[in-house]
């Protein structure tokens, strides 16, 4: 293996914004939104996702929708009966 040619693993929390559940893990990720949290006394950035174990159907068993960007909305207004 060549060395200095993979990106460092740094501590990062990502967030469910639909269940507000969060969990530290490592990542390569170098661009997040310049948001922390601050967890067991250490500060982390913070990325926050839409799906993760924690909301979706498959893990929790509950169908459960996420729509963050109107799209449903958009959909039944548009196809809505006249």
């Amino acid at each position: 293996m060549q060395a200095d040619i993979h990106p460092e693993y740094k501590d990062v929390v990502f967030q469910d914004i639909s269940t507000g559940e969060t969990f530290i893990t490592r990542s390569t990720i170098e661009k997040t939104s310049g948001e922390t949290i601050t967890l067991d006394g250490n500060d982390y950035p913070l990325v926050r996702i839409e799906v993760s174990s924690a909301s979706h159907p498959f893990y929790t068993g509950k169908q459960t929708l996420v729509d963050t960007e109107g799209r449903v909305e958009k959909f039944k207004q548009k196809y809505a009966r006249r």
